[in-house]
């Protein structure tokens, strides 16, 4: 089994051994070594910030299937820990959910994200979302789950997480049904986007069942509740797409605010700090041993 089998082994084994998950997303390599380095095991590709880091643009379909399977693959190559990729609509018709799918497992992905807005789609948490009618939701997911039953027919795995964006066009109601017909069909983490309310979470939680995720997106329209009230409702993954994003570039602001005034960053990483995360000591170790190995 390879590495992409691997991830997939010990993310399943933490849905099964773990009873709550804290998971910061990221957006390109520099972060997921971040993430792994801070002892977290395991994170979320998301869209949103790879659009705006990668293109400079809003989540808003705007960054392709090739762009996004390409940064996966930078991330998936550099951390040891499973990595769950956005998929957004599959980027097509069902066919072409199934090649999304199966793309992104051979890209390294642990787990997908597939979701039932109108292509393009937008930021879950913002104004102007659709949702494509519920058979062609069920259409979407089927394919979904039907390709990660052909990749383990060939031996590997991939975990799928499905995800409705109906609660906002259409009500909580017929999120919960959407939700419940996913999991019926044996999506592995079920997702329903942008609830409003704590007690919206719990009516999701409590009629849905499954293993749910909640999205913790700050000042967004969705409580940002602390874990164990999360796992109290009956999540069981909590995803934090944006908060290094965020973060970054509020601390890229303050230091080109401190330039701008002619001042040093006040918070800034220490040189040889910065070296070692990116791989400096590494690199020059495996230069030295292999320019001088074997030399007679």
């Amino acid at each position: 089994m390879g590495k992409q089998g691997n991830a997939v082994k010990a993310l399943r084994r933490k849905m099964m051994d773990e009873a709550f998950i804290t998971m910061p997303c990221c957006f390109d390599s520099l972060s997921a070594k971040l993430i792994q380095e801070a002892g977290f095991t395991l994170t979320f590709m998301s869209g949103f910030a790879v659009s705006a880091t990668r293109l400079g643009l809003p989540d808003t379909g705007l960054i392709s299937y090739a762009e996004m399977a390409d940064q996966l693959r930078n991330i998936t190559d550099c951390v040891d820990i499973p990595v769950i990729g956005d998929g957004d609509t599959g980027y097509g018709n069902p066919v072409n959910v199934m090649r999304t799918v199966k793309g992104y497992a051979r890209a390294g992905a642990a787990g997908v994200m597939i979701e039932d807005q109108v292509s393009p789609k937008r930021c879950g948490h913002t104004r102007g979302k659709e949702v494509v009618d519920r058979p062609e939701a069920i259409r979407r997911m089927r394919a979904a789950v039907e390709a990660r039953e052909e990749i383990r027919a060939n031996g590997d795995d991939i975990v799928i997480v499905a995800r409705t964006d109906a609660r906002a066009p259409y009500g909580l109601t017929e999120a919960v049904t959407r939700a419940s017909a996913f999991a019926e069909m044996g999506a592995d983490i079920i997702f329903v986007e942008a609830p409003h309310t704590e007690s919206e979470m719990r009516e999701i939680c409590r009629n849905v069942g499954g293993f749910q995720m909640a999205n913790m997106v700050e000042h967004g329209v969705t409580p940002v509740l602390p874990p164990d009230i999360l796992q109290d409702i009956g999540y069981r993954l909590a995803a934090y797409p944006l908060t290094l994003l965020s973060s970054a570039v509020h601390a890229m602001r303050l230091a080109l605010t401190a330039l701008r005034e002619g001042k040093p960053p006040e918070k800034i990483l220490n040189f040889s700090d910065l070296t070692a995360l990116v791989g400096f000591p590494a690199y020059d170790e495996t230069l030295q041993r292999l320019s001088t190995d074997g030399v007679d």
